[in-house]
């Protein structure tokens, strides 16, 4: 079994606004509920293939680290990443759509197939913690673009 989430929220600017918070990971650390870090590793900054190390709260782990690697970069549009650690490859995509009223950002995050207790744990705790740390998330960006100069 497979978990997976989906959440879009609409922001009152317009795609070139938003994107800049979406489309520079190292501007993810400030609309994160929780502590979150990223450096870069190798490569250019905001560019497919390049990669990074971040350290963020998971459950049970203040500072739980991730290899990170950029997929797909297409500037007010998309901004894909695959983040490693010891349970497999988790995929984290941001679709940027220009509406009337601004922009429409849908976040989608897959995992991979859990492992170990993990497969047991998972599948309940993260409708219950993480669907809503990434229903925060989302608020905190549309606050963050909306308040921005």
């Amino acid at each position: 079994m497979t978990t997976n989430a989906v959440c879009s929220i609409t922001i009152q600017a317009p795609p070139e606004s938003v994107w800049p918070w979406i489309g520079r990971i190292e501007k993810h650390a400030e609309w994160s509920p929780k502590p979150y870090r990223v450096e870069l590793v190798s490569g250019e900054p905001d560019s497919v293939g390049t990669t990074y190390r971040s350290v963020g709260w998971v459950p049970g782990e203040k500072e739980h680290e991730m290899d990170v690697v950029l997929t797909e970069v297409v500037p007010g549009e998309r901004f894909a990443l695959r983040a490693d650690d010891h349970q497999g490859s988790f995929t984290n995509t941001f679709d940027l759509r220009k509406t009337d009223g601004g922009t429409e950002v849908t976040y989608r995050l897959a995992f991979p197939p859990m492992k170990g207790l993990a497969a047991v744990v998972v599948p309940v705790l993260f409708p219950l913690v993480g669907k809503a740390d990434i229903r925060k998330r989302m608020k905190l960006l549309k606050a963050k673009v909306e308040s921005a100069p």
